[in-house]
């Protein structure tokens, strides 16, 4: 009784691990020939989609995350690769504000005010992705994040009929963060084929929202 308990924990196992690889190996092949690191090279895009996060992490430590996207969807603004940024980032407590953070820096590196859309309801990847297209009406858009997070929503692009391309913010190169973000990225890789398998929506949609 005990063997058979052992083996099939350890089948259990086995079939977790090829499925989070097998899940991690389709979004990279998927995002191959979108991905662009370099400024002038990447086509140009309307909206620029650049996917939230705070500027200081939840123990207070700075979150270089935060400042390399800054830099790159600036870098893209000025190069006139995007015409608008669209800041999608989480605002669900009053105390947590990710896109209006993210906006007063874009400001701070000479993006117009003007020129910034904020989504408040970008809890996750694909609250921001399908929001994109069904409030903000954008079906062909520049994604802006580090490369592991890019590869990610552009397989939500794809499914969802947007015609994507992303754009790497530097990643970075902590050991420790690195290793927690990136051991992350391969569950949210997994939870991403289980949200499309039973339908997952955002958290809410709402009234549409015209970008001139």
């Amino acid at each position: 009784m005990k063997k058979t308990l052992w083996i099939t924990l350890l089948i259990i196992l086995v079939a977790c691990v090829f499925a989070t690889i097998a899940c991690d190996a389709v979004v990279r092949f998927s995002a191959k020939g979108a991905i662009y690191d370099q400024v002038d090279i990447i086509p140009h895009n309307k909206v620029g989609l650049l996917l939230g996060t705070a500027p200081f992490t939840p123990t207070g430590q700075h979150n270089y995350y935060f400042d390399y996207r800054i830099d790159a969807a600036s870098s893209l603004f000025h190069a006139g690769k995007v015409d608008y940024v669209l800041v999608s980032g989480d605002n669900h407590v009053k105390d947590y504000d990710e896109a209006t953070c993210m906006r007063d820096s874009l400001m701070a590196h000479g993006v117009p005010e003007n020129r910034i859309v904020l989504d408040y309801a970008g809890f996750r990847t694909l609250d921001s992705v399908v929001r994109a297209k069904e409030i903000f009406g954008q079906d062909s858009i520049t994604i802006i994040s580090q490369q592991f997070h890019n590869e990610r929503a552009l397989y939500l692009a794809k499914h969802n009929d947007i015609h994507a391309v992303a754009f790497n913010a530097k990643d970075v190169s902590i050991r420790s963060k690195w290793l927690k973000i990136h051991t992350r990225e391969l569950l949210a890789r997994v939870k991403l084929f289980i949200d499309l398998a039973i339908g997952k929506q955002p958290h809410f949609l709402g009234d549409k929202i015209e970008i001139k």
